[in-house]
């Protein structure tokens, strides 16, 4: 009776050690939650800074809307580009003025939605690079935030709050993204003497008929 009894308990340990060790494993592989701003002086920010770009033929109210807490800014793939002499994408942007830089350790901070249906999007960029335009840019494409239109950042980003932080190490020449306080990519920069932040929806390969993305918390960090 003692192996078989023996036996009987083996096979209930067994499997609770194997779940253990699947537990361990998922857990093994799920990024770690830090705060990206630890070590970072927020800068001040008055409205001032918030330049809105939009198409030129259309009023801010018609392409952007502030309620004191979230700003939304949409764009259709039919609208002109935001100057007269540009021939650039439709976009409806807000560039972050007051705070180029071109040295030491930046960081963008805002929490995004992005609707469904939105698509062919950019939703934030860093701009300033030596032979591109941009240094970083992140894209919607079907639900996912890509890193311009290769590697995925973060899947299934529609209807949701996320939290974005993007640093910038300029003398490093690298860039770091966190989603919801994980990091999600750390790629190499693109050169370039100048940088500047950029948020709202500019419309890209693909783009869907209307593009939309809503902020709030917008804020940036610098370590010099």
């Amino acid at each position: 009776m003692a192996p078989h009894a023996l036996s009987w308990v083996s096979v209930p340990l067994l499997i609770f050690l194997a779940s253990s060790s699947c537990v361990a494993a998922r857990g093994a592989r799920t990024p770690k939650t830090t705060d990206p701003t630890a070590g970072f002086t927020v800068v001040s920010l008055e409205e001032s800074n918030f330049s809105l770009q939009r198409p030129f033929d259309e009023a801010s109210g018609a392409r952007y809307s502030f309620d004191g807490t979230v700003r939304t800014l949409w764009v259709l793939s039919s609208d002109k580009p935001h100057a007269r002499q540009s021939h650039t994408s439709p976009r409806t942007e807000i560039k972050m003025e007051g705070y180029d830089y071109s040295s030491g350790v930046w960081q963008f901070e805002g929490h995004g939605y992005v609707p469904s249906g939105t698509t062919g999007v950019s939703i934030m960029q860093v701009f300033g690079a030596g032979e591109t335009a941009t240094t970083l840019m992140l894209h919607v494409y079907n639900g996912a935030l890509r890193y311009y239109d290769r590697q995925v950042v973060e899947d299934d980003i529609y209807d949701r709050w996320f939290r974005l932080n993007v640093v910038h190490d300029v003398k490093a020449s690298t860039l770091t993204v966190y989603i919801d306080g994980k990091q999600k990519l750390h790629v190499h920069g693109r050169g370039g003497h100048s940088h500047y932040f950029k948020f709202g929806v500019y419309a890209q390969n693909h783009d869907s008929r209307c593009m939309e993305s809503r902020w709030k918390g917008i804020r940036i960090f610098k370590k010099e």
